[in-house]
Formats: C-alpha cells, structure tokens, sequence
C-alpha cells in the first residue's frame, strides 16, 4: 500500500489557512525515493500582496504590545513545538533526506534552543539608553520583513529569522523553500495553536523567481533576511535596491580546517571529515578545505581515507548515525559534476567518487569523497560543492601560509584549525577572515552571533545580534 500524499496547497495569511488565488501544484519530492510525498502550491505576487498586506495592518499594533506579552506567546510556541518535537523531525526527514535521528534531534532540536537563547538575549536587551543630556538612544521594530528560509537546515533558518522579527514587534511573511516546505507548514501551525495575533505571521510558499522577487521589491517589506546561495542573495539585494530596504544575509561558504603537526592528528582529522560530512554536506559553514601540514600530511590523509570510510550512508527512515541523500536531483547532479571535475582537474581521489554507494539504485544518495593533492586552481578548492566532498591541501607549516591559504577564498563564514600551542591558536584565529572560527572543534554557546564575511554574507543571527538585525535606531533629543 503506497503512503498517502499529503496536501499542503493552503498558505497562511492573516491568522487563516487560505487557498491559493490561482491554482499551481508542485510536487515535493522524498529524495530516499525520488517519488513525490507531499504537494504544495506555488503563490504569485497576488498572493504575497494578501500575506503583506495582513502583515502591514497588523504592524503598528504588535509593535505597540508589550514586550512581556509579546515573550510570553514566544515561551508558548516553544512549548508547542517542544511537544510536536517528533513530527518536525519526520517532516524534515521526509522533505530533505536527513536520517531521522539528526532530523528528531539535531534539526529539529535546534529550533526549540534558538528560541531559549532569543528569549535570554531578550530579557537583557537594551532598547532604551541615555546619550547625552536630554538625549536617548531608541531601538524600535523595522517594520514589515520578508523572511526566504533554505531547506538544508529549514528549521533551524525559520526560528532565527521567525522569532527575532516577532520578539522585537516586527512582522512578517515566511517564504520557505519550496523543496523542502513541510516542516515550514508545521510551523505556521505551532503559530497558530500558539495564537499570535492575525497578520503578525504569514507564510506564502513559492519559488525565487515568482514570489522571492516580488518579496524582494515589495514596496511595503521593510526589510529582507535571506539565507541560501551568494548567487541567489545578490538577486535578492539587487531587487531590494529600487525600494532601498534593508537586507541581512546567510549565504555559502567554503570554510578552511587548518590541521597543525602539534594537534592531536588522529583526533582532528576524524572529526574534521565527520563535520564535513554530516548533513550530506549540506552545511553552509561545513569545513570542506583540509589545510594539513606537509610533515604530517601523508598520515592525515590516510586517517581521512580511514574516517570517510567509516561514513555510512543509510536510508533516512532508519535510526543510527549514518547519512542520508542529497536534497534534490539538482545536487546530487551538481556534486556528481563536481566530483568529476576535480578527478579531471588532477586532484588525488583518495576514496568515494562517482555513483551512488553500493546498495543503492535509487534516491539522490552519493559517495563520501576525499580528495588529496588539491591545489588552488582547481574548482572543488573554490567552489562550494555542497555534499560530501573534502578537499585536502598541504601547506608548510606556518602560520602566514595558513592563514594564506585559510583566507584565500571569495567566503569567511567560518574557519576551523587545530593546534595544541593555545597562543598560536589564537593569533591564527584571530587572523583569519572569518564570522565564527572554533580552535580544536571547541563549540559554540547558545546565542552566539551567526553569520559571516565577504561573500557569506552581512548581519549575524542569533541572540542579541539577530534582535539588533530587525530593529532600527532612533535618537530622540528633548
């Protein structure tokens, strides 16, 4: 008996589930299986006028409500979503391919404690404070925002754009991805069992070319927070430019790990291999560019052999820590294109490679590939693959070629190096031209800032720097 397709063809529009105005199914498609799960319409710009429109007339009362009253419907929504917790993680299971137990826990985890870390940074924000005599600076709420969410960590983009615009007073229309749309309608029903007032959120699904670019040039959107590909945010800031909005963004990466002869190697470069590999890759800040050096690369490279094998790929309803596919016939065409690129470009293919793994006649599955002997003319140093691929380089050990090499990329979302020499740590960390650089795989607190340099992008998410993103600063003088 096949599973029963679900529907999701209605948006949410002033506190209401509506149907389209005009009819444009799309299929959403389970990559374990490439068949169709779910269906959801695509919207137009008339849509979008409706979504805006609830969005503009709802503004002026949510940004007069209280902060405490405002706190209080974001403490229910996270216990909401804390109690549907499960069906999160199996909507983004089924949507994007992620095994179930990173789906339940990871994915879907990670919303419920972005919402804690905004709720902490909210309770100490300074939305008032003296200048000079007579004088008080004043954060306010920017206004109407469009939000376009990825489907590589839906979840996960939607809480920190969703609940920093609605903590502040801001409101907004949702555009999720389209390819990975189902947990982003899960959410606009954690909203509505939560009940935030009409208009305060809406959600209109479509593609970038349709609703995307009418969101970025609506001239009653205030402002646009957009996370995905450089290419698709520099059309997203180009269209904003007419109406002159503000425009925060997420985009990629192509982030180094520096491998120092003085780390715990065996440690480091497992690790490394894992992180670029969990998710299928499909991590903005994943650590694709292994800089070992050269005294110790031979070794590294074969602990990363070692460590890629070890990766397995296993169909996503099963529980355990294995990978899933790729999102999308799209990817798995353009890492399959990468892949082969870097093999006739000369890289080392250490293991992995061309094709599905063995088992697999079906879904967008891939080999976790490791290529050593990259060098910085060949196009998996430079372009960001987005799936399991490491690309290994050796450098020669000091800390101006590292951080050479660590720098020499068009990205600066995040970096990574390993070193048991904590000062030269830091000197490299503090050198290299990055929004978030971990020394020894150390994590990150809860609330830190997210976001990156050069072309990952402008603003951060997270705590109180994803409040600030949504606010605009006024001085009154009286």
């Amino acid at each position: 008996m096949e599973p029963e397709m679900i529907d999701k063809r209605n948006f949410y529009i002033n506190g209401s589930w509506v149907k389209p105005l005009v009819e444009n199914d799309l299929d959403v498609i389970d990559p374990a299986t490439e068949e169709a799960c779910a269906v959801i319409s695509l919207g137009t710009k008339d849509d979008l006028d409706l979504a805006v429109k609830a969005a503009r007339d709802s503004f002026e009362s949510w940004a007069a409500t209280p902060v405490e009253e405002r706190r209080a419907l974001i403490v229910k929504l996270g216990e909401i979503m804390k109690k549907r917790l499960s069906e999160l993680g199996e909507a983004i299971s089924l949507e994007m391919g992620a095994p179930i137990d990173l789906a339940s826990q990871d994915q879907a985890g990670v919303g419920p404690s972005h919402l804690k870390g905004f709720l902490d940074a909210l309770d100490e924000f300074d939305w008032e404070k003296p200048f000079k005599e007579g004088q008080t600076i004043i954060r306010e709420p920017i206004g109407v925002c469009g939000l376009i969410t990825p489907w590589n960590w839906p979840i996960n983009q939607i809480t920190l754009k969703v609940i920093p615009a609605l903590a502040v007073g801001c409101t907004c229309v949702l555009k999720p991805s389209e390819i990975a749309p189902l947990s982003a309608m899960l959410f606009a029903e954690f909203i509505d069992e939560a009940d935030f007032p009409k208009g305060v959120f809406n959600l209109v699904n479509g593609d970038g070319a349709g609703v995307g670019e009418a969101m970025s040039s609506h001239p009653d959107i205030d402002m646009m927070s957009f996370t995905g590909s450089t290419r698709a945010g520099a059309l997203v800031t180009k269209g904003a430019a007419d109406t002159v909005k503000r425009v925060t963004l997420e985009l990629g990466g192509k982030s180094p790990n520096i491998i120092f002869a003085d780390c715990d190697l065996e440690k480091m470069v497992t690790g490394g291999v894992e992180h670029c590999m969990e998710n299928t890759g499909q991590s903005c800040n994943s650590p694709t560019r292994m800089l070992v050096e050269e005294s110790v690369y031979e070794q590294a490279v074969s602990i990363a052999k070692v460590a890629a094998e070890n990766v397995h790929v296993g169909n996503p309803r099963e529980k355990g820590g294995h990978i899933g596919p790729l999102v999308s016939q799209m990817q798995y065409d353009k890492v399959q294109s990468l892949i082969e690129t870097g093999i006739k470009e000369g890289a080392r293919l250490v293991t992995g490679g061309l094709g599905r793994p063995e088992g697999f006649n079906r879904g967008y599955f891939v080999r976790p590939t490791v290529f050593a002997d990259v060098t910085p003319d060949m196009t998996i140093y430079k372009e960001e693959i987005f799936g399991p691929v490491l690309s290994m380089i050796a450098f020669d050990g000091s800390e101006n070629e590292a951080v050479r090499l660590g720098n020499d990329t068009p990205y600066g979302l995040a970096a990574y190096l390993s070193t048991d020499d904590k000062e030269k740590g830091e000197r490299v960390g503090r050198r290299l031209r990055a929004g978030m650089v971990r020394v020894n795989r150390k994590g990150l607190g809860r609330g830190h800032p997210f976001g990156g340099y050069k072309q990952s992008g402008n603003g951060r998410e997270g705590g109180v720097w994803g409040l600030e993103d949504f606010t605009e600063v006024k001085i009154l003088s009286q």
